[in-house]
């Protein structure tokens, strides 16, 4: 759907969105795999990088808008069901895009993998904005209690057959065994899927804790207050996630608990200092535009921007044999002067400008790719 206009929103949460669309489409596309800089890739397992908070932020702002979306909405007496079949319809499509996009051009779906980012985001936003709807911000609590403390306790003490209790290795773990159960030949490294059933549970937790901050920011404090219950709240989470890291590492692939909290935390501080920058303080211009207008299409150009550099991988130059499109732009294009690991970058600092052009021109227009 195209939207011509859009109401009076939160500046600062579409800035957000766009620095984690802009930071999700940079470490997506590098000039080679075989040239990134640890920042820009993923921890190889427990642990984490920069990279490893791009994901949790998107589900972390989901969950944000969802309060933002719905509470006038819900005061001028909007019909809950309604609302929420709105919602499936969304999710369904989200759904539908990622599996799309999974597909082409092969349309392979006997030996092609099921799960993806846009099909974790359509779970996460169905669940998370029924509880929104239906469940009180007390019920809301305990449900993420029970999610993160759940989680754990599964992962922790119920055993993967042929494997012990607590192991959290990328095959021994109950997240991959019921994967394994339920899409085997359908997972991302063939045996674990990063995106899996289990672990959407905790997922789910990342979006709620975004509510409770969507919450705090509509309770209609002033700046000041409301910044600085983001920066405490924030400051609180980060040692408690890390904390909790030391018996349940934190892990981006399992999305364990302890991830949940820590990215929380560090999505609230950044949040708060956009807020208190943005919305607060007004400090605005060119440094916030290009933010806002990634933010304001985040969607539209996540799946533009992959499908284009899917289509760059499978054009060949020279035959059937030769290198891909992406390989000889790299090649000719900037590791020919840039070097390896610095022209791999530079690749991927041009496809987001690149995507930034393209964005600007519908931001001018008032143009926005809504799903």
């Amino acid at each position: 759907m195209m939207n011509t206009g859009t109401p009076d929103r939160l500046v600062s949460l579409d800035a957000f969105r766009g620095l984690t669309i802009a930071g999700m489409i940079l470490v997506n596309n590098p000039g080679s795999w075989a040239y990134v800089y640890w920042p820009l890739g993923h921890a190889e397992w427990h642990g984490w990088t920069p990279t490893d908070l791009i994901f949790p932020y998107f589900l972390f702002i989901v969950g944000v808008a969802i309060p933002m979306s719905f509470r006038r909405r819900l005061a001028e007496g909007a019909d809950r069901g309604a609302l929420f079949r709105h919602v499936v319809r969304r999710s369904v499509t989200l759904i539908a895009i990622g599996i799309a996009m999974r597909a082409v051009p092969d349309f392979d779906f006997g030996g092609m993998r099921y799960f993806g980012v846009l099909q974790r985001i359509g779970l996460v936003y169905m669940a998370a904005a029924a509880l929104y709807l239906w469940v009180s911000t007390r019920g809301r609590w305990v449900t993420t209690g029970v999610l993160l403390f759940g989680y754990w306790a599964l992962m922790m003490l119920v055993p993967a057959p042929q494997y012990g209790a607590g192991d959290l290795s990328p095959d021994g773990n109950l997240a991959a065994y019921i994967d394994r159960l339920v899409m085997g030949g359908h997972l991302w490294q063939g045996t674990w899927d990063p995106e899996g059933l289990l672990s959407t549970l905790p997922a789910i937790g990342t979006s709620l804790l975004g509510i409770f901050t969507g919450e705090w920011l509509l309770r209609g404090k002033s700046g000041s207050e409301t910044t600085k219950g983001l920066l405490i709240a924030g400051a609180v989470l980060i040692p408690v996630g890390l904390l909790w890291g030391i018996i349940f590492p934190i892990n981006k692939s399992l999305w364990t608990s302890s991830y949940v909290v820590f990215t929380a935390g560090t999505a609230l501080l950044l949040l708060g200092a956009l807020y208190w920058s943005i919305d607060v303080k007004k400090w605005r211009g060119a440094w916030h535009v290009p933010l806002v207008v990634y933010g304001m299409n985040a969607i539209a150009v996540f799946v533009a921007s992959g499908m284009l550099a899917k289509t760059m991988g499978r054009i060949r130059i020279g035959g059937e044999d030769g290198t891909s499109l992406h390989g000889w732009i790299f090649r000719n294009g900037f590791q020919s002067w840039a070097g390896d690991f610095h022209g791999s970058v530079a690749f991927a600092v041009s496809y987001v400008m690149l995507w930034l052009g393209l964005m600007w021109l519908l931001h001018r227009r008032r143009i926005y790719i809504k799903i």
